[in-house]
């Protein structure tokens, strides 16, 4: 039998493997897997069912994994109330006499496991004769039929419905530059996002380069496996430079911590406008987070018609010859903000309409808001904490409020966006995506909320409504052919 400090260490070295600190978020209804091995003596289960409940842990169920004659091994699979408790729990099972944790694992780290995407065969391979179609020798005539004629590759291969998850792991959700392996995982699940919304093969691309020059080669390099490139987790300001170079690719690059925010940012938007009745050139916007997704919220907007619209960084207000400005900044500088504002974020809040918040936790004091114009709309949108808790903004306020969790209502989340816009790209034969194809994508999001639906608590369809990603899909595709930058495969002989 173990001793109680190897009993210690191992627990700690299980605990630390397996549930590794994420970073202060806490998940509701947080499922942990534990596997026991106990010994053979009568009382053993109920002795660890009881210590199980005396830590708080709900049992879920219990399965026997191996049956020996002096051991038994089971799995537990309970509920707690956080990571904090997960460790207690198994603190509290580690310390009985005569059990041993062999594994302890949350049901987050489980799905996981070893990846959460694979590549599947659509056509079988069952003889010889299917052997020859798919592979050597038939294969041949394919490739010197696109060889022949490259536009047949759209029409032989999978690049049509393919897109590249391309990372550098310097911007990772609210992470930071955890770098190109610690990204994989957000990667995987944005593929796995495509798949499931919008039937499309995506792969997580996670590269060891920050250097902007390389990220244009190895992408440019890449592209002819695949029918869009979606750049994600770059930081700025590479991200706008890197995505601005490859806008001659010849197929559709988008950076969807720019573009996807603002989307999504502008169908909110939209619905608020029409609950305030009010319009956006009479609109006063305060922005705090000047970084890629506030400066594409920005150029969304004002393409809209907003014109009064005021940025913040963290040197304080962006105007017009204002030192310390990136490329992005200066252009933001020269095209917003027209009285030249240089004055604090509370100060600009005097009789704002909108504010938006795409930087930090706890920026924005409830006395504030009170100081904004009647029928205000706050889009506190930092994750996981937004710059002001919707409970602190004093009743009435503000007459909208979204932010970018779950847990409140209006959840302003890019899945809304990028898997119907590229569903609608890829089905024109899309080259490139437009300012027209983003306006049509937010509208069409808006639309899907009827507007006898339409109420405060309810600017947003949910990302499972079927409708959203059909409807994006629809009218992005619709309008790439408007716009004629669409590919255009003529005769479709033999292939």
């Amino acid at each position: 039998m173990t001793t109680p400090d190897s009993q210690d260490r191992h627990q700690r070295h299980i605990v630390e493997e397996y549930l590794n600190p994420s970073q202060g978020y806490e998940t509701a209804g947080y499922q942990l897997l534990l596997r026991l091995s106990s010994t053979q003596e009568a009382g053993m289960l109920g002795l660890i069912t009881t210590t199980l409940g005396d830590a708080g842990a709900v049992i879920m169920d219990i399965d026997i994994r191996e049956a020996h004659a002096d051991r038994m091994i089971r799995d537990f699979r309970v509920l707690c109330e956080g990571e904090e408790q997960a460790h207690q729990v198994a603190a509290a099972v580690s310390s009985l006499d005569g059990v041993e944790i062999e594994l302890a694992s949350d049901r987050t780290f489980q799905l996981h496991r070893r990846g959460k995407i694979a590549i599947e065969n659509k056509v079988h391979i069952r003889t010889n004769a299917e052997l020859a179609h798919v592979y050597t020798p038939g294969v041949g005539r394919v490739s010197m039929a696109i060889h022949d004629n490259p536009d047949a590759v759209w029409a032989l291969t999978i690049k049509p419905n393919t897109i590249a998850v391309v990372s550098d792991g310097t911007a990772v959700l609210g992470l930071g530059d955890i770098g190109p392996e610690a990204a994989m995982p957000v990667m995987e699940g944005k593929s796995m996002l495509f798949k499931s919304f919008a039937d499309i093969d995506a792969w997580p691309i996670c590269l060891d380069a920050t250097d902007p020059d390389e990220i244009v080669n190895i992408c440019r390099a890449i592209a002819p496996g695949f029918g869009g490139i979606l750049l994600e987790d770059i930081s700025a300001p590479r991200c706008f430079e890197i995505e601005d170079r490859l806008q001659d690719l010849d197929i559709p690059v988008f950076h969807d911590d720019q573009h996807g925010t603002a989307v999504v940012v502008m169908a909110a938007l939209m619905n608020s406008l029409k609950i305030v009745n009010k319009r956006p050139e009479d609109l006063k916007v305060v922005v705090l987070g000047v970084g890629a997704s506030g400066v594409a919220c920005s150029k969304i907007m004002m393409n809209y018609g907003v014109k009064n619209l005021i940025g913040f960084d963290r040197s304080g207000a962006v105007y017009e010859g204002r030192e310390n400005l990136n490329v992005a900044k200066q252009w933001f500088a020269e095209n917003t903000n027209p009285e030249g504002f240089d004055g604090s974020v509370e100060e600009s809040l005097d009789g704002a309409d909108l504010f938006l918040g795409l930087s930090g936790p706890r920026l924005i004091e409830p006395e504030w808001v009170t100081r904004m114009a009647d029928d205000a709309i706050v889009f506190a949108l930092a994750n996981p904490e937004p710059e002001i808790m919707p409970e602190r903004i004093p009743a009435g306020a503000a007459r909208v409020i979204a932010t970018g969790r779950s847990d409140y209502p209006n959840q302003i989340n890019n899945v809304l966006c990028f898997p119907g816009l590229f569903r609608g790209a890829l089905d024109a034969l899309a080259r490139n995506i437009t300012e027209e194809m983003k306006i049509v994508a937010a509208q069409a999001i808006a639309d899907v909320i009827p507007s006898d639906q339409l109420n405060e608590d309810y600017i947003l369809p949910s990302v499972f409504n079927e409708e959203v990603v059909r409807r994006v899909a629809v009218a992005v595709r619709e309008e790439a052919i408007r716009s004629g930058d669409t590919r255009d495969l003529g005769p479709r002989v033999f292939v």
